[in-house]
């Protein structure tokens, strides 16, 4: 019996190494951990089983599926359909483009935003909500970028136009550690996209504003304690107000952006007793991101490449 096999050389199976030393290419991990998104991906999802399974969300199951399914979709095809857009011939091959599949990762972060955010008695609100936080990334545009928070839209949306939409910014209560949690996830997923200087900027301005008020009034300061340490508003500036593809480009931008989001979010909360005044301020201030890239130009950020730079 012959052996014609080829012999496989030490080298092929076991990592090359340099006096003892493994070679850094075996050390790297895989390029899908150098994406940002695939941590909120991660994190976000957490967040949603640790809601489910310990503050007794009444959340159904169903609704999950029905809020992941119409932003996957939605994004799916409309991706396709600004690939098609791009080539003089219909190719099937577009739904399958690395790009076009890439961008579904978005999608989930939107879709994970909304079960965590968004509540809805019915299937209709829920992917009326999903449909529309997609959508608007492709139809609120400027100069190629969206400048409205999906999940922001899909909530704001999912108010107006629906009876059985609401937002419960005291799901989280205010257990310290949920928020030692959010801080110490949402610290790493900033480090990675280089936006937390626009976190920073708005729990300041926050926090100053309430402080001015708290004092004005005589209140104690256990008044301010309270608001500040809400599990809602940690995950909405740490996730929410962070997204790199949505927001101003330049530093100086986005903290001007972050403070009128701030101030709004006073005036709303405290003068017009909006529970939800977050989300509204978000809304109201997004298209202010066109004026900012007008007045403070820099790079625009793209997951592919990572951070830009300034």
């Amino acid at each position: 019996m012959s052996y014609s096999i080829s012999r496989i050389s030490q080298s092929e199976i076991t990592p090359p190494s340099n006096d003892g030393v493994i070679s850094d290419r075996w050390l790297k991990f895989p390029d899908i951990i150098n994406d940002a998104r695939d941590y909120q991906i991660a994190f976000l999802g957490c967040f949603l089983v640790l809601g489910i399974s310990t503050r007794d969300w009444t959340l159904k199951t169903g609704l999950i599926v029905a809020i992941a399914s119409s932003c996957i979709l939605t994004q799916w095809v409309l991706s396709a359909v600004v690939e098609y857009s791009k080539q003089d011939n219909f190719n099937y091959g577009i739904f399958t483009a690395p790009k076009v599949l890439n961008s579904l990762r978005s999608a989930l972060i939107t879709a994970l935003g909304l079960c965590l955010l968004l509540r809805g008695n019915s299937y209709q609100t829920v992917i009326l909500a999903g449909f529309l936080a997609i959508a608007s990334k492709f139809l609120f545009q400027f100069r190629s970028k969206h400048f409205f928070n999906p999940a922001n839209f899909g909530i704001i949306c999912a108010l107006l136009l629906t009876n059985d939409a609401w937002i419960s910014p005291g799901q989280w209560g205010t257990d310290w550690w949920y928020l030692l949690l959010f801080a110490g996830l949402g610290g790493i997923v900033l480090r990675k996209v280089g936006r937390w200087d626009t976190s920073v900027v708005f729990f300041l301005s926050y926090t100053s504003l309430e402080a001015i008020r708290n004092f004005w009034l005589g209140w104690s300061w256990d008044v301010l304690a309270h608001q500040l340490t809400s599990g809602s508003l940690l995950l909405f500036a740490l996730f929410m107000l962070t997204d790199p593809r949505s927001i101003p480009n330049a530093t100086l931008g986005r903290c001007f952006w972050a403070i009128a989001i701030a101030a709004v979010t006073f005036i709303l909360q405290d003068y017009f007793y909006l529970s939800s005044a977050i989300f509204w301020a978000l809304f109201i201030i997004s298209p202010l991101t066109i004026l900012c890239d007008y007045l403070w130009t820099a790079p625009r950020f793209m997951w592919e490449r990572g951070i830009s730079n300034e």
